[in-house]
């Protein structure tokens, strides 16, 4: 699956499918774009944990993290 991940202030970073990153949370902006990538189940990715991000992808439509912790249910109240 291509996701495409965005910084956003301090240490958080956002995964989507999105390439705009329109469905970021705002409170986390601005998004700046830091590189596009895919991503399988079972592989693994720096600073990434895969199986949540998917997870979150899957349930959310985005993945959240800040310093590579998920934070992604926080994130979106």
């Amino acid at each position: 699956m291509q996701l495409f991940i965005f910084r956003g202030s301090g240490r958080i970073f956002g995964v989507t499918e999105n390439s705009d990153a329109s469905n970021l949370p705002e409170k986390y902006a601005p998004w700046v774009s830091f590189k596009a990538l895919d991503l399988h189940r079972g592989e693994k990715a720096p600073g990434l944990n895969v199986e949540e991000c998917l997870d979150d992808i899957e349930t959310y439509g985005l993945h959240v993290t800040d310093a590579h912790v998920r934070i992604t249910e926080e994130a979106m109240k």
